[in-house]
């Protein structure tokens, strides 16, 4: 019988993971280089990607903890094993707080710790006062410099990031916390920062002149993360019992795993980088389901799209400049940079000549998730079960009973309330069909069915094709209009002839719209 494998799941405490003899995906070779070429750093990663776990391992190598690094890269490198004091802060503990006052509990309490951990004097003043007296009286009394962690560093401000009077009041008290990594830069050995965005107005970005922002440095894009070689070799046999389990061969459970899984990308030059957290999950369960969108959704990516009036429909294969990914969070424009920061979208593409790059949804696991999520948060769906539609919408195509999709399409519509695009209410035709539009893309998209709108032909815009694994349907919206007269510009601009040459079925659909109703009022099929 094979020894039983302990995976790291939700386990972010490297000493634990060491001592457990839990499945460790060895980054520490580039955890060395790391120290070594720089003294004050920034990552950018998603949630969930194993930011947490790095800044715990960096942690207990600073601490000179050379037991807990046995058999790994970074024994082979480090001759010294020098000990330094830490200052590992969790930020994300400064979450969910509805009142000041708690945040600056919480900052108490954690330097509250750390005095007591290092038998220091319990300093009185404000957080920033005694983060300051921590670092240089750990400095002096040790003889050694201070090392200073701060995960998820942009936790507090991400809560009030669409309420402007407290995000100031916040930003405040952050910025004379963090403003003292400056001030006491030459009592640090190294500082690492972590978060998914960029607060200029910290005084960590905006003052810390020679701070490293690794972010996107190809050098360091497999830092977070699990690499194909990796994936193929550490987690060999998990993916034989995970194939086992679903009696398929494993061939054929790694190309599931990199459509579920993989397929994010940190620089230009990144390999392809599979998501930590999930693939952890499925060796641990052996079984495929969502599990990074399943541990929480950010409320203020959603509030974000919602302010900026994002277009779902241009969110696939968006090319942008690269001086997106830099823009400070005050200063966004779009919900673009949070998308990426946040792994919604990451890196498909860059064209070297132009300095653009080519945005997409990384893989199925976060496209699927973030469209099931999109109907009931965007759309104030409340309740409604779009999971349940979407599945019986979908499962009624895949058997060819369209009929039926097109009933469980209009008694769906009809179920939810009519949604206002932007500040104002649409009340022009293109406008009603372009929601309708949205909706039709997003129940694809949960099934991740290759779905596009207005698509361009030669002789005018289709607006709704999708790709599905025996057919091709080519549907046109009226709003006010009749279903057969939808179905006659289907053919008379010749919208179904791109996709003859697929050699699979065209199912060609005219649906008609009631502006009354808000849902479908009649629809005509026809197959090719």
């Amino acid at each position: 019988m094979l020894p039983m494998r302990l995976y790291t799941a939700g386990i972010a405490d490297f000493e634990r993971i060491r001592q457990d003899g839990r499945i460790y995906v060895d980054k520490t070779d580039l955890i060395f280089r790391l120290t070594q070429e720089s003294q004050f750093v920034f990552l950018s990663r998603p949630r969930r990607f194993g930011k947490s776990l790095l800044c715990s391992t960096l942690d207990y190598y600073f601490q000179g903890r050379k037991d807990l690094f046995e058999g790994l890269a970074i024994a082979k490198l480090e001759k010294d094993w020098k000990q330094h004091p830490v200052l590992h802060f969790d930020m994300s503990a400064c979450k969910n707080k509805y009142e000041i006052s708690q945040i600056i509990d919480e900052l108490h309490s954690q330097l509250d710790d750390h005095e007591r951990k290092y038998k220091m004097e319990n300093t009185k003043g404000s957080p920033g006062t005694r983060f300051k007296k921590l670092i240089q009286g750990l400095h002096e009394a040790s003889g050694s410099k201070t090392v200073v962690i701060l995960d998820e560093y942009d936790a507090p401000m991400l809560d009030y990031l669409h309420k402007p009077d407290m995000l100031e009041q916040v930003r405040r008290i952050m910025q004379e916390f963090y403003q003292m990594v400056k001030v006491c830069d030459k009592d640090e050995q190294f500082v690492f920062i972590t978060g998914i965005t960029k607060f200029n107005q910290l005084s960590i970005f905006s003052t810390l002149n020679n701070l490293s922002n690794i972010s996107m440095e190809p050098a360091y894009s497999a830092l977070c993360g699990i690499t194909k070689e990796e994936l193929l070799t550490i987690f060999d046999e998990d993916i034989e019992m995970v194939a086992t389990r679903y009696k398929c061969s494993k061939e054929d459970m790694i190309d599931r795993l990199k459509l579920n899984y993989d397929g994010y990308h940190f620089s230009n030059e990144s390999e392809d980088i599979f998501n930590p957290f999930s693939m952890m999950n499925v060796f641990r369960s052996k079984q495929l389901d969502y599990f990074w969108f399943g541990s929480g959704t950010p409320s203020f990516l959603f509030e974000s799209m919602r302010q900026f009036n994002t277009n779902l429909l241009e969110l696939e294969q968006l090319q942008v400049p690269s001086s997106q990914f830099d823009v400070p969070t005050e200063g966004m424009t779009s919900a673009l940079p949070l998308l990426y920061q946040s792994g919604y979208l990451t890196i498909k593409g860059y064209d070297f000549i132009r300095d653009v790059y080519t945005l997409d949804f990384p893989n199925a696991e976060v496209k699927v998730g973030f469209m099931d999520n999109f109907l009931a948060r965007m759309m104030n769906l409340g309740n409604t079960n779009t999971r349940g539609f979407a599945g019986n919408f979908y499962a009624d195509l895949y058997n060819h009973d369209i009929e039926a999709a097109m009933k469980s399409m209009q008694a769906f519509f009809a179920s939810i309330p009519y949604l206002e695009f932007g500040e104002k209410a649409l009340d022009d035709i293109t406008k009603y069909e372009a929601y309708y539009e949205v909706l039709t893309y997003v129940v694809f998209s949960i099934f991740n069915c290759r779905t596009f709108t207005q698509v361009k032909v030669a002789r005018g815009r289709t607006d709704v094709v999708v790709f599905m694994r025996d057919a091709v349907y080519v549907m046109e919206l009226k709003m006010r209009g009749t279903a057969d007269e939808a179905l006659e510009q289907i053919d008379s601009k010749d919208y179904a002839i791109p996709y003859q040459a697929d050699g699979k079925p065209i199912i060609k659909i005219g649906i008609a719209f009631s502006q009354e109703t808000k849902t479908v009022s009649d629809w005509k099929i026809v197959k090719d």
